[in-house]
Parts: structure tokens; sequence; C-alpha cells
């Protein structure tokens, strides 16, 4: 499941609403809606993602963490390293082969590191 697939079937849970009816409403089928929360799709289009704001008719900084949650949730990555150094490489290798050995609790760590580290390089 994607960050923006679990978000979306939290809303749908909260409001009591089937992937049916969401379905229905968005103008996409349900067999669609059901692959976009289990990450069995691509990040969702622009429109796509507009109609599920308008459908939960979210506020704007939900509307904002929705396209964020879009844009990290693509479930196939492709980490090119061509040019960088060898630490790099090792390091996106490293990753594709252990990430699925890793708890929950060690990828929310490794992440929040990871972000630190980005956090720290923008504010230099």
């Amino acid at each position: 499941m994607t960050p923006l697939g679990e978000r979306i079937r939290e809303l749908r849970r909260e409001r009591g609403v089937s992937q049916k009816d969401m379905a229905a409403s968005i103008g996409v089928s349900a067999a669609y809606l059901s692959a976009l929360e289990h990450g069995h799709r691509g990040v969702p289009s622009w429109p796509m993602i507009q109609k599920i704001i308008g459908y939960f008719n979210v506020i704007w900084d939900d509307a904002d963490e929705l396209q964020k949650l879009a844009e990290g949730s693509h479930p196939r990555v492709v980490v090119d390293t061509s040019g960088l150094s060898p630490a790099a490489t090792e390091l996106a290798n490293l990753l594709s082969r252990a990430i699925g050995e890793l708890d929950e609790a060690e990828l929310v760590a490794l992440n929040a590191r990871l972000c630190e580290a980005l956090a720290r390089k923008k504010g230099a």
C-alpha cells in the first residue's frame, strides 16, 4: 500500500464510504480505486487527485497533504545513480535488496534520518 492509498482508505472509512460508491462518484472503476489504494497503480494524475480532493471536500492543508502523498507514492521506484558516487550506488542497491526485510519502525527511522539530512542540506 502506498502513503496515498492508505490516506484515501482512511478518508473513506472515516466517512463510511465504499470503494464502489467513491469510484462511481469520481468516474473510475472500483477496480482502479482498489488498485490505487493497494499500490498496484502508479501515481494518479493531477486531475484525478483534484477529483479525490473534491470528493472528500478537504480543506487546503489536507489537499496539499494529498498532493504530497501522491508525489511520494509511486510503487515502483527507479533510482539512477549514474554520475553519483560509489557510496550512492551502494546505498541504492542495499535499500532495494533490504527494504522488504525492515520492519515499520526501522523504515520510519530511516525515513526520518534521511529527511533530517536533506533539511540540513537545504538550511546550509
